[in-house]
């Protein structure tokens, strides 16, 4: 259900942006920069010497597994570069052939997002190709994402992250995309290009800065619920948090869209390489604009980790079903504390007992397995409450679910895979991917099966909405 997940971000989200119009002017094949001398030296050794000095008090490391996305800030350098290289430095001699830089614009009003699809990026240390017929796949009418290179012209947000990537990086392209006020449709097509064009050579960047002109002390706290929130790929409490005024990104819809995106490619958790704010390099602390550098990685779960998951989930049904108490829990693994999305079933001697979960990861993995868990043991309406007696001879699996995405050809569904969701009117309907080896079902008995799960006749899938995701299974 990714579309009813990025509809509720959306609106949180969609907020009143203040930007100066901006006269149109002729695309150019070669983008020339336009805060050279002002963000950062356009000298090419003053910059270079900047950003290498930047780089080498940056420590490496930090993160397991494969790094999907950066967040970076996008200020002048002496405020913001030294924590925008804690990020780079973890990318340093990656072989990354294409960059999905994501920034926000500050100058141009406009509806949508723009994406620049030809010609070259040019900095100080020289030119960035833009790869062509990638940045072209992403353009799309209907979602107001068009080619508006006059949206380029005086934005900072993306070209202040070039000389940081040709620093780090060796021959890769950019695909440039500004985000204006988007749509709904805009917000989608964007999660979900990102998601069918990455592969593991792909890098994808966004830019913001955090709370602006606040005291010192206010911005860290403001800045420390949007940070954890970002760790935790909590797109839902971000969108919370921001549209409550409790925390501020100017580049909210590119992280957004980032965060999802990294969700559907299988994104664990989020790190934070550095936090600092404008008064740190100042001294200046009435008014200050906060920076971090985070990054978003896709490790999979260690044996160890998918224990302690088995055993919260047992401890949780014993408790519940002996005591009727839910056991409280504090758990430091970031990547267990991050938001899934969760089922828990429930076996007797090789039957089903009871399965109840999330399709959306609305709360820390950790917490959606015991409460699930807790739900298949009593409150799955097919069967009674589990009993004491019973205990011994239960088997707990939990299914870690992926973002639901659309389904657009039941073609592209792979038995075994891919789980389903339908929603037709009201009825709506899961079956988990295991579900269907179990029983050896073809594609369309799967989907014939999926219908009579939702309450709806065989065959309805055939003008419903449907989705696939895949899962991860621990027993």
């Amino acid at each position: 259900m990714s579309t009813l997940k990025t509809t509720r971000i959306f609106v949180f989200l969609l907020v009143t942006l203040i930007v100066t119009p901006l006269t149109t002017g002729c695309a150019e094949q070669v983008k020339e920069p336009s805060v050279a001398g002002q963000f950062y030296p356009s000298d090419k050794k003053a910059l270079g010497e900047m950003v290498n000095g930047f780089i080498g008090n940056s420590p490496q490391g930090k993160g397991e597994g494969k790094i999907i996305a950066l967040i970076s800030p996008h200020a002048g350098y002496v405020y913001s570069g030294q924590v925008a290289a804690y990020g780079y430095r973890q990318i340093q001699g990656h072989e990354v052939k294409n960059v999905i830089l994501i920034g926000v614009s500050h100058r141009s009003a406009f509806k949508g997002a723009s994406v620049y699809t030809k010609g070259r990026f040019k900095s100080p240390f020289g030119e960035v190709r833009i790869n062509e017929p990638l940045a072209q796949s992403f353009l799309n009418e209907t979602a107001e994402v068009k080619y508006l290179p006059e949206a380029f012209e005086r934005e900072h947000s993306i070209e202040v992250q070039l000389p940081f990537l040709q620093t780090v990086l060796k021959d890769f392209m950019i695909i440039p995309i500004l985000i204006g006020t988007p749509t709904q449709k805009t917000f989608d097509h964007l999660i979900s290009r990102i998601s069918d064009t990455f592969d593991e050579k792909t890098l994808i960047v966004a830019s913001t800065d955090l709370s602006h002109y606040h005291d010192y002390h206010k911005a860290i706290g403001m800045d420390s619920k949007i940070i954890s929130a970002v760790e935790r790929l909590s797109t839902i409490q971000a969108g919370q948090l921001l549209q409550n005024g409790e925390a501020e990104m100017c580049g909210a819809f590119a992280v957004i869209i980032t965060m999802e995106a990294a969700k559907r490619l299988g994104a664990t958790q989020g790190v934070l390489f550095r936090y600092a704010n404008s008064g740190d390099v100042t001294g200046e602390k009435d008014k200050v604009v906060g920076y971090a550098s985070l990054g978003l990685f896709r490790s999979p779960y260690t044996e160890v980790e998918k224990k302690e998951l088995l055993s919260l989930a047992k401890n949780a049904i014993a408790e519940h079903v002996t005591n009727g108490k839910t056991p409280d829990k504090e758990i430091s693994n970031p990547k267990l504390r991050a938001d899934g999305a969760v089922f828990v079933t429930i076996k007797k001697n090789g039957s089903l007992r009871g399965c109840i979960g999330n399709i959306q990861a609305v709360m820390p993995l950790y917490e959606s397995v015991i409460k699930n868990a807790i739900a298949a043991s009593s409150s799955d309406p097919r069967f009674p409450p589990l009993t004491q007696e019973e205990i011994k001879d239960i088997e707990v699996e939990i299914s870690i679910l992926s973002p639901l995405s659309p389904l657009r050809d039941v073609k592209d569904i792979q038995v075994g895979r891919h789980g389903l969701f339908i929603r037709k009117g009201i009825q709506r309907g899961l079956l988990l991917p295991q579900v269907a080896t179990e029983y050896g079902w073809d594609r369309e008995t799967f989907l014939d099966q999926l219908c009579v799960k939702a309450g709806l006749p065989k065959g309805a899938w055939q003008d419903a909405e449907l989705y696939r995701f895949t899962a991860e299974i621990i027993r």
